[in-house]
């Protein structure tokens, strides 16, 4: 039996994960970019080829379990990571949702490796080391379907196997850092928690400020007023008081007038 000492490239998917500790819903995923999730779509392409060409359409039930359980694998990668944004438990479970289908999967193609009495390329087997090496560096479908109807059953029942052990190895490394982003952030329901609170908390110590600010700000226009008052005060005795010379300027210039007509 194969065994994958490599999960190839390393991409756990967490670095897809923007930073969102302040906000309340999680960040989506873009599942697409993802090694684990481009090899689930290899594997059920691969296994749905792998049915059509050896295994009979009616005789055999293997042949819809295989197919169900790629389907599931990839299938529940997608659904999980989506509900992530809102739901790291349900994110979680369908992720490990995907990791049993994968198990499955694995488990039915070591099955029909036994049943029929071929070949598991193992470690010193020049074919492990050439499939090893094609699996580690390649991710996309692209780059295996063109083999879907070269390679014999024995050859794509050992590829879907070190496959299989390659997206388990990288599902459980992204598992890993969900768990750690959930210590760390926690779920929705303790950022909802948090948000709020925080928003709370904010307007609280907003409130704190400007009634501790109103007294001040209240003497500060009674001061005001005083001074207003102050210099209208000295405005009104300084108007009173030109007033007045004007007048007597006035009468003045008037009498004098007056006198210089008389003459």
């Amino acid at each position: 039996m194969p065994r994958c000492l490599s999960a190839g490239p390393k991409r756990s998917g967490m670095e897809n994960m923007a930073d969102n500790t302040g906000g309340v819903l999680g960040q989506q995923v873009n599942w697409e970019e993802l090694y684990f999730y481009q090899k689930s779509d290899v594997l059920y392409q691969l296994s749905f080829s792998f049915c059509n060409r050896f295994i009979h359409l009616y005789k055999d039930r293997t042949r819809d379990q295989i197919i169900q359980a790629a389907r599931s694998c990839k299938q529940n990668i997608v659904e999980g990571l989506a509900d992530g944004i809102t739901s790291s438990e349900m994110q979680l479970k369908l992720l490990n949702v995907a990791r049993a289908s994968l198990k499955e999967l694995r488990e039915d193609y070591e099955d029909y490796v036994k049943s029929r009495h071929l070949q598991f390329y193992i470690a010193g087997d020049s074919r492990y080391d050439v499939m090893l090496d094609y699996c580690r560096r390649h991710n996309r479908l692209s780059d295996y379907e063109p083999f879907f109807v070269q390679w014999s059953d024995e050859q794509m029942c050992n590829y879907a196997i070190t496959l299989c052990h390659m997206v388990d190895r990288m599902m459980m490394s992204f598992l890993k850092g969900l768990e750690q982003k959930f210590i760390t952030d926690g779920g929705i329901k303790e950022r909802m928690h948090k948000a709020r609170t925080g928003y709370r908390d904010r307007q609280d110590a907003r409130l704190k400020e400007l009634e501790e600010s109103y007294p001040r700000l209240e003497q500060a226009l009674a001061d005001a007023k005083a001074e207003a008052m102050k210099w209208k005060t000295a405005y009104d005795d300084l108007r009173e008081r030109a007033l007045r010379a004007y007048n007597s300027q006035k009468r003045e210039i008037e009498e004098l007038k007056k006198r210089l007509g008389e003459e």
